[in-house]
Parts: C-alpha cells; structure tokens; sequence
C-alpha cells in the first residue's frame, strides 16, 4: 500500500495522525540530518501498521517533508 506522509522532524512529540485513507503527518522528534528522521519515520509508520520495520520503504521524498511510504 502507497502511503503518503507529511513528516514534522524535531518534535517534542512522537505521533502519527491519520488525515484519511492515505495521507498522514508524522511527528519524530529525530532531526533531518544523516538519515534519522527519515528512520524514525519509519519506525513510527510499522508501529501504527503493526507491520515490521522491514517491510516499510521510503520510495519519493528522502530529502523533502513530504514523504511516499510502501508499507507492505
């Protein structure tokens, strides 16, 4: 499944929200530096899928806020 998030990167809070069917914001409270966010990004979309890490991949957006996820 083709999710697409809007990540907010040092955060005081870690928080997924669903704005609908595909389309969530992403709150890590890792900076954009070095590939952390982009790892607690994923981390925090496996935990609300309740899938395994492994099985999440960024495929657009490594360097942007705006983000597509392959979950699954």
């Amino acid at each position: 499944m083709r999710v697409f998030v809007k990540a907010k990167p040092l955060s005081g809070r870690e928080q997924v929200e669903k704005i609908d069917g595909t389309h969530f914001v992403i709150w890590v409270k890792e900076p954009p530096e070095r590939g952390l966010a982009n790892r607690a990004v994923i981390k925090a979309a496996a935990d609300y899928f309740q899938v395994p890490i492994a099985t999440v991949r960024i495929v657009s957006g490594f360097t942007s806020r705006q983000k597509v996820l392959l979950v699954g």
